[in-house]
């Protein structure tokens, strides 16, 4: 067959939206398009969505849920789109998303068994777990999931943690781990732009500074951070910490900054969207910070490696594969006694650190060229086996009430992240109590998912 594929990619945001995931998509769709192949991002319609790329996008209708949560939930029943699609002479469908967009693909996949690629991005338990509430339903909706994945053809992970995370909801299929990229050109930011935000927030030469990049969020290992922090000012330890993003945890997070009496040297600098200026951000670094076990790949340990920063990361995580301790990187237990220790060692030997930070770029940096030039050779064996005969699918017939099991479940989700901290609190006490009622499981179960809009729909 011709080594120029025509790939049909889909995920449930993308941009006006933006995340990690979405990203990961826009970069796939730039890199395939500039000489390797054809491709068609397929995501649910935005009211705000311009789509000016140079690929095609094609939209399906979507559920209007960003009170909740600042996303679009799609729902992907369109037969005028499903046909459309089913014309576009695709040759491999590829899914970044285990929700709509692969109920979607399975759909396509019926219409013209061309094979399904499914990317795990992302520990999907944790967030069920917490917005769903009765182990009941949190459990049922775990296992929908997972029976949507195996019934892709070949499943990706973006590490090998994320995969052994799968594995232990239920997944017992064969998996391949396909690293994201980064879309940084490798190299520290213009040494003016960076002086002059080193002046706009006092960041003097001779004190260290520490940086988080992301979501602000308690699940990424903030408290960790300024708990650890806390110790070196008890023990006149200088340093600036710098937290640039924003989430629905912020809130919280700088009350608790100044609660433990640390806020004149904690800078919240809210979410920065240009890229070239959060290069900025990391040269102006010393030292990445990422303490999470929630996240599967860290890309922005990548983004660090990118300016010459190293990170410091939690031993066995996810996000700390790849990295060597002592040399692109320090590796730590997870607790803030631990992670304190570190910090006071950057802090007077800075020199290592600078040193850890080369050596991170030189070794850990992956640019997303390189990575989906990986992928895309995966993808020409992936279209071969098919032709074969030699998938692993493990496929079931979708009914609507498949497919709309998995919408609403989506969309409480989404709208239980997006509550405040007290309230999630109180959902879960709730929660509690329906679980000590057996016999009323399903029932308080489909009433809380009859409470999610399946009916007002932004058009195609």
């Amino acid at each position: 067959m011709s080594d120029k594929l025509n790939i049909c990619l889909m995920n449930d945001s993308f941009p006006p939206l933006i995340d990690g995931v979405a990203n990961a998509v826009v970069n796939y769709a730039n890199v395939i398009s500039n000489g390797l192949g054809s491709t068609t991002v397929v995501t649910p319609s935005h009211p705000d969505a311009e789509d000016d790329f140079p690929f095609e996008v094609m939209r399906y209708k979507s559920i209007p849920t960003e009170k909740w949560c600042g996303y679009r939930t799609g729902y992907p029943f369109s037969s005028s789109r499903l046909q459309k699609l089913s014309n576009s002479g695709f040759d491999i469908i590829h899914s970044h998303c285990p929700f709509a967009s692969t109920v979607m693909a399975r759909v396509l996949r019926e219409k013209t068994d061309i094979p399904i690629i499914l990317t795990y991005h992302t520990k999907f338990d944790i967030d069920i777990r917490r917005a769903l509430p009765t182990k009941f339903l949190a459990d049922s909706a775990i296992k929908l999931v997972v029976a949507n994945i195996a019934a892709c053809d070949e499943v990706w992970t973006v590490s090998r943690g994320a995969g052994e995370n799968l594995r232990s909801l239920g997944y017992e299929g064969e998996y391949y781990v396909m690293e994201n990229g980064v879309d940084f050109p490798c190299g520290r930011a213009d040494s003016e732009d960076v002086e002059e935000l080193r002046k706009l927030y006092g960041l003097s030469e001779d004190i260290p500074v520490f940086l988080f990049v992301g979501r602000l969020l308690w699940y990424k290992g903030l408290r960790l951070i300024l708990d650890a922090l806390k110790k070196l000012s008890e023990k006149n330890i200088d340093y600036r910490m710098m937290i640039v993003g924003d989430g629905l945890d912020r809130e919280e997070i700088e009350a608790y900054t100044k609660e433990i009496e640390i806020d004149d040297k904690v800078i919240f600098t809210g979410a920065v969207y240009d890229r070239e200026d959060l290069r900025v951000y990391y040269t102006a670094g010393d030292l990445f910070l990422f303490p999470s076990l929630y996240d599967t790949n860290g890309i922005v340990v990548r983004e660090a490696a990118a300016c010459g920063v190293p990170s410091l990361l939690i031993e066995g995580s996810c996000a700390a594969e790849g990295i060597t301790h002592g040399r692109t990187g320090i590796l730590t237990q997870d607790n803030s006694d631990a992670i304190a220790a570190e910090l006071e060692f950057a802090a007077s030997h800075m020199d290592e650190i600078h040193q850890m930070g080369q050596h991170a770029m030189d070794e850990v940096y992956l640019s997303w060229e390189s990575a989906v030039k990986r992928a895309y050779e995966r993808y020409l064996i992936v279209a071969d086996n098919c032709r074969a005969g030699q998938t692993h699918r493990q496929e079931s017939v979708i009914s609507e009430d498949f497919f709309f099991t998995m919408n609403r479940m989506t969309g409480a989700v989404q709208k239980f992240r997006s509550l405040p901290h007290s309230i999630r609190k109180t959902g879960r006490r709730f929660g509690k109590k329906l679980r000590r009622r057996s016999s009323e499981k399903e029932q308080n179960s489909a009433a809380l998912l009859s409470e999610i809009p399946t009916d007002d729909y932004t058009k195609e």
